[in-house]
C-alpha cells in the first residue's frame, strides 16, 4: 500500500504513522444508509434516507442567496435547500435527476424539508448500501472520501489481518463476556444492517465494549509493567526509628487525625523498604498534608540522609520554610530554602550547605533542580502540588540523588483531588494515599454567588468584616492573555479600594514583585497589620491565615473548579464562620455557569474534581504530568468504570500467566508511547 508523502503527512496530524494506526482509526459515527423511507412515512428528529425526483430547481436571493430543490417520490414532496452551493450543483441538481438524500427532515416554511442533506445522483433501482456508512474523523486537506479508502485498504491487506490476532486469552474473554478483537473491528468500520444504530453511535455495542476493555487494559498493563520494574531499583532503606518523631509529635500543640496516622504509617512503611517509593499523597485543602511530609522528612533525617522539598511558587517555598523551621530547629534540624530571586551570595551559601550535607531539609521552587545543585546524600524527594511540575521537572529532580542503580524515594502531594477513576488510570503506576478527613476545629466555608452589578452588598461585607477585627482577601480576575493586564488590574483594583476604605490598612500582592517584597506582604497580613488583602492568584496554594474569614473572587468565571476550591481554602482556617464571594460578570456562559454551580453546591474537593472531570475530560484535568502521554480515544472514564475495574482485575493474570500476549497488547495499543513512564 502505497502513500504520498503529502497525504502521510496529513494521516500524522490525526495519529496515523501506519496502516495498523489506520485500522484502529475507528468511526466517530455512522450514517444508516441500509434503509430507505417514503416522504411521509419519515420520522421527524431523526436522520433517514429518501429517494426521489428533482420536480423544481431554483436559485433564491431572498432572504438570502440559497439553492432551493424540490425532490418527489410516491407519497409526497420534500424541500432540499442549501444555504452555501458551488455553481456545479445548481447543475447537477437539475429537474429529473433521481437523488437520494440523507439528513433530517424538519417542518420548513413550504412544508417538510432537509436543510444541507447528504445529497447523491443515483439511477432507479440502484440497490441500497449492505452496511452502516462509517464517518471517521479527518483533518485539512484530507476528505473522509480519501480517507475511508485508506481504511478500507488496509483492512483488506492480508498482511494487516495478522495483526488483528486474538491477544486475550480465553478465560478473560470468557469471563467478561467479550467478543472478538477481530469481529469487532471489521464490525465497528463495517455495521451490518440490523446492528443497532444508538448503540454504535453511544458506543455500548459489544464491538465498543471490546475496544474500550482492550485500551483500558493496555493502559493497566504498562502502568503496572513499569510499577514492577521501579521495584526492581534499589533505594535507601529508611527504618522507622523514633528519636526525631517522637520529640515532633510532643512538642506539637495538636494531635494527629487518625486519617493523618494512617497515611503516615503507609508511607514510613515505604521508605523502609528497599526500592523507591513512589507514592501520591492526596487531601483536601486544609486536611493536614504537611505535616504527613514533615513525619516522612524526620523519617529520611533519622537515618542520615536529606530531604527536598520542592514546591511551584516562591510564596509557598517561603510559608513551607517558615512553617518547617518553627518544627525542626528545635530538633537541631538544618532547613534551607533555594529561590532563583535570592541573592548571589546567598544562593551560593544555600548550594554549599546542600552539597556538604549539613542541609538536612531543602526547600525550593525548580530551583531545586538546576544543573549546579547537588545533593550530598538525598534520600527522599517531596513534591508539593505535583500537578503543577512536568513529568521531567520530576525526574529531574529524583535524579539528583542517584548514585549507580539507587535512586531517592518520591512522596507527591496534591491538595486538587484526583478522582477515583483517573487514579484508577492514569495514575495506576502510583502507589495513592488519601487523608480523607478535615482536622477538628475547622469552620465550615460558606459560598455565596453575587452578580458584579452588586458590589455595593459586597464592599458592606467588608467593611463590617474588618471593623469586627476580621481579614479579608480580594482576588483579583486571571487573565491569561497578558500578564501585564493582569497586573493592571490588581493595581487598579488596590487603588480603587484604597479610596473606598481609607480608615483600612489595605496590602498588594502579585507575581511581579520580589520573594523579598511578597514576603514582607504576607507577613504583615499573618500578624494583622494588613486588614485587606488585594491579590493575584499567586495566593492560590499555600497561605495560612486563621484571622482570614472573608474571600472575595472577581470574575470568578474566568477560574476553573480546581482553582475555585483551592482559592476558598484559603479561608475557614479559624474557629470563625467563613464566607467566600463568587463575584460574576453577566452573561454567563453555559460552561462557566455550570462550574459555578458546582463550587457554590458542593465543598466536598473529590466531589468537585469528579464534575470537573466529567466537564473538561482527562486531557486538560492531567495537565503537566502526561507530557507526551496518549490518551484514551475510546473509553470514558466516568461511563466505562466497570470495564476499567475489569481491566485492572485482569492485569496481574495476564503479566503472570500471558507475559507474551500481555507484551503483544502493548505493542498494538501504545506501540513506543510509553516512554513517559518511566519516571
Amino acid at each position: 500500500m502505497t502513500i504520498s508523502p503529502a497525504v502521510m503527512e496529513k494521516l500524522s496530524r490525526l495519529g496515523i504513522r501506519n496502516e495498523l494506526d489506520l485500522i484502529l482509526h475507528l468511526p466517530i459515527r455512522y450514517e444508516d444508509e441500509t434503509h430507505m423511507f417514503l416522504i411521509s412515512d419519515a420520522p421527524p428528529g431523526k436522520t433517514v434516507q429518501i429517494e426521489g425526483l428533482i420536480v423544481h430547481n431554483e436559485v433564491v436571493v431572498r432572504p438570502r442567496r440559497q439553492l432551493i430543490c424540490h425532490v418527489e417520490d410516491s407519497s409526497g414532496l420534500l424541500v432540499m435547500r442549501f444555504l452555501n452551493f458551488y455553481a456545479s450543483q445548481i447543475k447537477s441538481y437539475a429537474i429529473g435527476k433521481r437523488v437520494r438524500l440523507l439528513g433530517e427532515i424538519r417542518n420548513g416554511f413550504f412544508g417538510a424539508e432537509m436543510v444541507h442533506p447528504k445529497c447523491r445522483i443515483v439511477q432507479q433501482g440502484e440497490s441500497l448500501a449492505d452496511t452502516m456508512t462509517p464517518v471517521y474523523s479527518t483533518t485539512a486537506g484530507l476528505t473522509r472520501k480519501v480517507l475511508g479508502r485508506l481504511i478500507e485498504q488496509a483492512l483488506q491487506s492480508s498482511e494487516n489481518m495478522l495483526f488483528l490476532t486474538e491477544t486475550l486469552p480465553e478465560n478473560i474473554i470468557r469471563t467478561y463476556q467479550l467478543i472478538g478483537f477481530r469481529e469487532s473491528i471489521v464490525c465497528l468500520h463495517h455495521p451490518p444492517p440490523d446492528a443497532s444504530m444508538d448503540a454504535l453511535q453511544v458506543r455500548s455495542h459489544p464491538a465498543w465494549r471490546r475496544i474500550k476493555f482492550d485500551e483500558l487494559l493496555a493502559q493497566q498493563l504498562s502502568m503496572r509493567l513499569h510499577y514492577r520494574q521501579r521495584r526492581n531499583r534499589t533505594a535507601p532503606i529508611l527504618s522507622r526509628k523514633h528519636r526525631l518523631i517522637d520529640q515532633f509529635l510532643r512538642q506539637l500543640a495538636f494531635t494527629l487525625t487518625s486519617a493523618q496516622i494512617k497515611v503516615a504509617d503507609e508511607i514510613s512503611g515505604d521508605l523502609a523498604a528497599p526500592y523507591p517509593m513512589q507514592r501520591l499523597l492526596q487531601g483536601d485543602v486544609g486536611s493536614g498534608k504537611t505535616i504527613v511530609a514533615a513525619l516522612a522528612a524526620l523519617q529520611a533525617i533519622d537515618n542520615g540522609f536529606q530531604v527536598a522539598l520542592m514546591v511551584p511558587t516562591e510564596i509557598l517555598a517561603e510559608q513551607h520554610y517558615q512553617k518547617l523551621s518553627i518544627w525542626f530547629e528545635p530538633l537541631g534540624i538544618d532547613v534551607v530554602w533555594l529561590s532563583s530571586s535570592q541573592k548571589k551570595k546567598q544562593k551560593q551559601l544555600t548550594q554549599e550547605a546542600i552539597a556538604n550535607g549539613n542541609a538536612q531539609l531543602a526547600i525550593g521552587t525548580h530551583a531545586l533542580f538546576q544543573e549546579q545543585i547537588a545533593f550530598h546524600r538525598l534520600g527522599l524527594a517531596i513534591i508539593d502540588e505535583q500537578h503543577r511540575f512536568g513529568v521531567q521537572q520530576r525526574l529531574a529532580l529524583r535524579m539528583k540523588g542517584a548514585q549507580s542503580n539507587n535512586v531517592p524515594h518520591q512522596l507527591m502531594m496534591s491538595a486538587t483531588p484526583i478522582p477515583r477513576t483517573l487514579s484508577m488510570s492514569y495514575y495506576a503506576d502510583l502507589d495513592v494515599s488519601i487523608i480523607d478527613e478535615l482536622p477538628p476545629g475547622r469552620s465550615p466555608i460558606v459560598t455565596k454567588l453575587i452578580a458584579d452589578n452588586r458590589r455595593d452588598e459586597v464592599i458592606e461585607r467588608i467593611r463590617q468584616a474588618c471593623h469586627h477585627g476580621k481579614q479579608v482577601y480580594w482576588v483579583c480576575p486571571l487573565i491569561e492573555e497578558s500578564e501585564t493586564l493582569q497586573l493592571q488590574t490588581a493595581l487598579q483594583t488596590y487603588e480603587a479600594l484604597s479610596k473606598t476604605f481609607p480608615d483600612l490598612q489595605i496590602g498588594l500582592v502579585h507575581g511581579r514583585l520580589s520573594t523579598h517584597e511578597k514576603t514582607a506582604v504576607m507577613s504583615l497580613f499573618k500578624q494583622g497589620d494588613i486588614q485587606l488583602l488585594v491579590a493575584t492568584t499567586v495566593i492560590e496554594v499555600g497561605v495560612d491565615v486563621p484571622n482570614a474569614s472573608l474571600m472575595v473572587i472577581e470574575n470568578a468565571e474566568r477560574m476553573g473548579l480546581s482553582q475555585l476550591h483551592q482559592l476558598r481554602g484559603r479561608v475557614g482556617r479559624g474557629t470563625e464562620a467563613s464566607v467566600c464571594i463568587l463575584l460574576f460578570q453577566q452573561p454567563l456562559s453555559e460552561i462557566a455557569r455550570k462550574r459555578l454551580r458546582i463550587i457554590f453546591e458542593h465543598t466536598d474537593g473529590f466531589e468537585i474534581a469528579r464534575q470537573d472531570l466529567q466537564l473538561r475530560g482527562p486531557g486538560e484535568f492531567l495537565g503537566a504530568r502526561q507530557s507526551g502521554v496518549p490518551m484514551l480515544r475510546f473509553a470514558d472514564l466516568e461511563r466505562d468504570e466497570e470495564l476499567l475495574i475489569a481491566a485492572q482485575a485482569s492485569v496481574d493474570d495476564m503479566l503472570s500467566l500471558y507475559p507474551d500476549l500481555a507484551q503483544r497488547h502493548i505493542e498494538r495499543w501504545l506501540g513506543e508511547k510509553t516512554e513517559y513512564l518511566r519516571v
